[in-house]
């Protein structure tokens, strides 16, 4: 019997769960990367439970903290920019592409710049994936001007009046001041163009508490709002994107599960917390 559902087993009308089985219960959290401060609080109000339904108590104690915010696209009148930010290795340009599929599958034109001009095999794999889904993906010189490309970019999806344009980032700068400057770079070039409408993070789920940081750090840089849970797949709960969720207030948007371009939805929250309790 897993942790929960021995929790919830003992819980249900008589709360005798021992001292030890809170500990465990703290270090289950813990593991699951909820962090502290978030642990701390779900503890708390878990030992009020006295319900019958003990599972859907707990649940509804993760909920509260979930981001309120639209979970939605941020659509633009013209074309809709959004920018995909997030450290190397977390799954940013895979998720770039996979949600260009998504979108195209729904019927939309879709562009995507590869922005991500320090790494040429960030640039490979999104010009493979481009031939693979069908998208056009706009590229400049390997260590060329991130912004430079974003530019182009949208310049070609004015021209092709695409519904979607989704700009690759740099992932790996030397410190958080020069993230914030490219990052704002990008920003303020492709705004002559068209807004930016919508920036996402790409978190991986094994990343930790790590994750958190990132998320303060990127957040400084750009105004985030959504983010991608990547690696979701594996034996991480993806505890710290709830964590991110309490402390920042960027909800997650998209879940990512896998490596084909179909391991790519929209974020469930029932089936997230749910995901957490197992």
């Amino acid at each position: 019997m897993g942790l929960f559902s021995k929790f919830i087993a003992k819980i249900k009308g008589t709360n005798d769960f021992a001292p030890a089985d809170w500990k465990e219960l703290e270090e289950e959290l813990l593991l699951s990367d909820l962090g502290p401060s978030l642990t701390k609080e779900f503890l708390e109000q878990a030992r009020k439970v006295k319900s019958e339904n003990a599972q859907e108590a707990l649940s509804q104690i993760l909920s509260t903290h979930l981001s309120t915010k639209d979970r939605g696209a941020l659509l633009g009148q013209e074309t809709t920019v959004i920018m995909v930010v997030g450290v190397n290795g977390t799954g940013k340009t895979t998720s770039v592409a996979k949600l260009a599929a998504n979108l195209k599958k729904s019927g939309k034109n879709v562009v995507m710049a590869a922005g991500d001009t320090f790494r040429a095999a960030a640039v490979e794999q999104l010009q493979t994936w481009g031939m693979r889904i069908g998208v056009e993906v706009v590229s400049g010189k390997a260590n060329g001007d991130p912004a430079s490309v974003a530019f182009d970019a949208a310049k070609k999806a004015q021209e092709s009046k695409a519904d979607f344009l989704i700009i690759d980032t740099a992932g790996r700068l030397h410190n958080k001041n020069d993230l914030m400057a490219e990052l704002e770079k990008v920003k303020r070039v492709v705004e002559k163009v068209f807004p930016i409408n919508e920036v996402l993070l790409v978190i991986d789920a094994t990343t930790g508490q790590n994750g958190l940081q990132q998320a303060k750090i990127f957040t400084e840089a750009v105004q985030v709002s959504g983010i991608i849970l990547t690696k979701i797949d594996g034996s991480a709960r993806g505890g710290v994107a709830l964590a991110i969720e309490k402390e920042l207030d960027i909800p997650i948007k998209w879940i990512g599960t896998g490596e084909s371009e179909s391991d790519f939805a929209h974020f469930e929250a029932d089936s997230y917390i749910q995901g957490l309790l197992s």
